[in-house]
C-alpha cells in the first residue's frame, strides 16, 4: 500500500520542486512547513483560498478537475470533492480566523486510506513592506510507525509545495 502511495504522489511530476521543506520526519511522523509572498492583500487571498477550486491542481483531485471541489469555510465545514458518481470529504475545517487562519483535519489522498492524522494550519500575514501576503503552510502528521511517513513525507511536501505556489499567484 505505501509503495502504491508514493508512486501515485510521484507520479503527478511535483517530486523536482525546489524550497519546499520537510522540518521533521520518522517513520511515524512529519512536519512539512512552507512560505511564500504573494502581491494579494490578506483579504483577497483569503477569498482565493476558500476557493481551493481556483488554486488547487487538478491532478491532486480524485475526480482529476479541480473544478469539484467546494471548502465550507467554518469550524465543522468539508473540503470536500463531488462529481458524477462520487465524493470525498478531504478534509474538516477545525478553526477559522477570516482573512488569517485557516485549519484543517486533512488526510489528502492517500493518507487518508493509511488512517494517518493530518493538521494543516494556514497563516496569513500582512506584509507591511510589499503591500502583500506572507503565506504558511504547517504540516503536521502522525500515523503508526507501519505507515512509513518519512518515506511519504517528500512526495507530500512537494504536492503543498506546488499547491502554496498556485495559490499565490496571480490569479488568471
Amino acid at each position: 500500500m505505501l509503495k502504491h502511495a508514493v508512486a501515485v504522489l510521484l507520479a503527478t511530476g511535483t517530486a523536482g520542486l525546489a524550497g519546499a521543506e520537510v522540518v521533521a520526519s520518522s517513520s511515524d511522523h512529519y512536519t512539512l512547513r512552507h512560505e511564500a509572498n504573494s502581491t494579494m492583500t490578506p483579504g483577497a487571498l483569503w477569498e482565493r483560498l476558500i476557493q481551493p477550486d481556483t488554486w488547487w491542481h487538478p491532478n491532486h483531485t480524485w475526480s482529476a478537475d479541480a473544478a469539484n471541489l467546494s471548502l465550507d469555510a467554518q469550524a465543522g465545514g468539508l473540503w470536500r470533492e463531488d462529481w458524477d458518481g462520487g465524493s470525498v470529504a478531504h478534509g474538516t475545517v477545525l478553526a477559522v480566523t477570516e482573512d488569517k487562519m485557516l485549519r484543517l483535519d486533512a488526510p489528502f489522498g492517500p493518507l487518508q486510506g493509511m488512517g494517518v492524522q493530518v493538521v494543516w494550519t494556514i497563516t496569513l500575514t500582512p506584509d507591511e513592506e510589499s503591500g502583500g501576503t506572507l503565506v504558511v503552510f504547517d504540516e503536521v502528521a502522525n500515523g503508526s510507525s507501519a505507515t512509513a511517513l518519512d518515506q511519504i513525507a517528500p512526495a507530500v511536501d512537494s504536492v503543498k509545495q506546488q499547491a502554496i505556489e498556485r495559490l499565490v499567484a496571480p490569479a488568471e
